[in-house]
């Protein structure tokens, strides 16, 4: 059996700090490239973050990138998303996914292409 488990979210004000963690059981991250997305009420799944196979390559999207850093320690099989200068248009519920791909150098930002996914975890921002 393969899972996939998110946790970190809550509900945090502007400007505070969360941290997102994704475990893996039954299976390995270490040839995985694994990914977070997020999806708020009424809009589409949309990419936040990807880390290689090996964790030297990440991507952001813009609306994140220099607040968010994306980082895997493939001992403890576990992919973490550090979140910080939150604002409240990050509220939403966060996945991670992953997907088998040793040697490719970078991954993709389209959810249909990673095989596993986390049950997803509520990030809420006030002002």
């Amino acid at each position: 059996q393969v899972q996939l488990g998110e946790s970190g979210g809550g509900l945090v004000q502007a400007g505070g700090s969360l941290r997102l963690s994704c475990a893996a059981s039954g299976r390995t991250f270490s040839s995985d490239a694994v990914g977070w997305f997020r999806q708020a009420p009424g809009k589409e799944r949309e990419f936040v973050a990807t880390i290689s196979w090996s964790g030297s390559n990440t991507y952001y999207a813009d609306s994140v990138k220099g607040r968010f850093t994306i980082a895997k320690d493939n001992a403890k099989n576990t992919v973490y998303l550090q979140m910080n200068s939150l604002k409240p248009e990050d509220t939403a519920v966060y996945y991670c996914a992953s997907r088998s791909a040793p040697g490719r150098v970078v991954p993709s930002t389209i959810p249909g292409w990673y095989n596993y996914w986390g049950q997803g975890t509520q990030v809420t921002v006030s002002s």
